[in-house]
């Protein structure tokens, strides 16, 4: 199986990408032209970090005849995330600190130990601000003969310009559904029609699509949702909902995270000598300090996912209102809510509808800069409820 096999419907940039790693094989004078930094934008769900990593396997390909083979060690450990000379580099912070980017800049100047490469994969690049972006510029702007920078982000307005602009662009499209769907029949062996209606909820994203396709809970949840427009009668029943959503994104982050925190905090404790519950002497506690720090902003992170997350699906309810109000000749998203899209559709216009979405990208606007997430969200579904 290649390695282009998992980026789904990407035909035209699995091309490009497959073209660089062919020129890169050509000779010393091609492996110059190969370039030296690439922006891989598409938005969530597309399958940025999918092609990153594929492109990174394909570099490292030791198959002279199918670069990008997908079975031997190169692609294997690529893939894996454990090749000596492929740096995978994501957060689960709000933004990268600058303590985090200084050390990649230094590795990035190392010749390859293995591979024909060293590749410098970063999964989030658009969670940099403009001064951690600047200690970045420089190893972009001029990286060794044999480092090749992969940052990966939504769309190319979400870089520094300096980095965009030293950066060759490719940009993936949302796939089809049934792209998305035939994979995951094909590799998780899941049923068909359940598939396909998850990556119609997930609108493409897949990995999105494959939790919806394997927990029936995840698909409830998604349910109960979609659901909460339809009970906003007026503010009072907007201030509880936008609460109990709010409840649900904490409980889901603290779920997600809790295990890890106290196994990296046992961890710790191990290291340096000392008993979990013991008062631990003052040099030490800079250190579990900080670990508590950096996983309260994994925390913060995690929440603002879940609540993003939420907000995309109810965009997906009201633009399947606003299909079905102007008799547009297109696929609902949400194909099992057909019956409630259609009773929302009939008690608003679609005036009221693209108000409603413009609230949905307000809250969301108002979380990316740091808005208290419960004024942000009570202030959208304030706006959700009837209009007289």
């Amino acid at each position: 199986m290649s390695v282009w096999d998992q980026v789904v419907g990407q035909e035209e940039v699995v091309a490009t990408l497959r073209d660089a790693v062919l020129a890169s094989r050509q000779g010393e004078d091609a492996a110059r032209a190969m370039t030296h930094a690439w922006l891989i934008t598409g938005p969530p769900g597309s399958g940025r970090s999918v092609a990153a990593r594929a492109f990174a396997a394909a570099l490292q390909c030791t198959d002279p005849d199918e670069p990008g083979c997908g079975r031997c060690h190169g692609c294997t450990t690529a893939l894996a995330g454990t090749h000596a000379d492929v740096t995978l580099v994501s957060t689960e912070k709000v933004t990268f600190l600058i303590e985090e980017i200084r050390p990649l800049v230094s590795q990035a100047q190392r010749a390859p130990s293995q591979g024909r490469w060293r590749v410098m994969l970063m999964e989030d690049a658009d969670r940099m601000v403009e001064r951690t972006s600047n200690v970045l510029l420089k190893a972009v702007e001029e990286p060794p003969p044999r480092t090749v920078w992969l940052l990966c982000a939504p769309s190319p307005e979400d870089v520094l310009t300096t980095i965009r602009s030293r950066c060759r662009a490719v940009h993936l499209r949302v796939p089809d559904p049934r792209a998305v769907a035939d994979l995951l029949v094909r590799r998780d062996g899941l049923d068909a029609d359940v598939a396909l209606a998850s990556a119609r909820a997930a609108q493409s994203h897949v990995g999105l699509a494959r939790r919806l396709a394997r927990d029936p809970e995840a698909r409830q949840r998604r349910r109960r949702l979609l659901a909460v427009p339809a009970g906003i009668r007026g503010v009072g029943d907007a201030v509880l909902a936008a609460a109990e959503l709010i409840d649900t994104a904490a409980a889901d982050a603290r779920a997600a995270t809790e295990e890890r925190d106290a196994a990296e905090k046992a961890e710790l404790l191990r290291n340096l000598g000392a008993e979990a519950g013991t008062r631990l002497p003052p040099a030490l506690r800079g250190q579990v300090k900080q670990l508590e720090e950096d996983q309260k902003r994994r925390a913060t992170r995690a929440q603002r996912d879940v609540l993003d997350r939420a907000m995309v699906d109810l965009l997906s309810l009201y633009r399947d209102v606003l299909v079905v109000q102007l008799g547009a000749d297109v696929e609902l998203v949400n194909t099992d809510l057909a019956d409630e899209v259609r009773r929302l559709a009939a008690g608003s216009t679609p005036e009221q509808t693209v108000r409603r979405m413009d609230a949905v990208g307000v809250a969301r606007e108002r979380l990316g800069a740091n808005v208290a997430p419960l004024l942000a969200v009570e202030a959208m579904m304030v706006a959700l409820r009837p209009q007289g």
